[in-house]
């Protein structure tokens, strides 16, 4: 009879752990699966913020080149002006 007990115990000793085995695996897939979709967020934010700063930085030589050009034309314009009429 003892060896009944023992053996019925064993048995539900290592289903217990092959459950146990099984829902940690189960949280292991989980986690790292919420994990890569964590690293994947923050990559997908890191290279808008790249983006939108290389937007402004040529926007705004954009508009400093437009505003050099006017400026030299404009300048050109009066000295050709003060040439032909001086």
């Amino acid at each position: 009879m003892s060896i009944r007990v023992s053996a019925m115990k064993m048995r539900q000793s290592s289903s217990e752990w092959e459950q146990a085995f099984v829902e940690e695996a189960s949280l292991d897939r989980r986690r790292r699966a919420s994990l890569r979709r964590n690293a994947e967020h923050r990559t997908l934010k890191r290279e808008v913020r790249r983006r939108q700063k290389r937007g402004s930085v040529r926007f705004a030589l954009l508009v400093l080149t437009l505003i050099m050009t006017a400026v030299i034309v404009t300048v050109v314009m009066f000295r050709t002006l003060y040439l032909l009429l001086g």
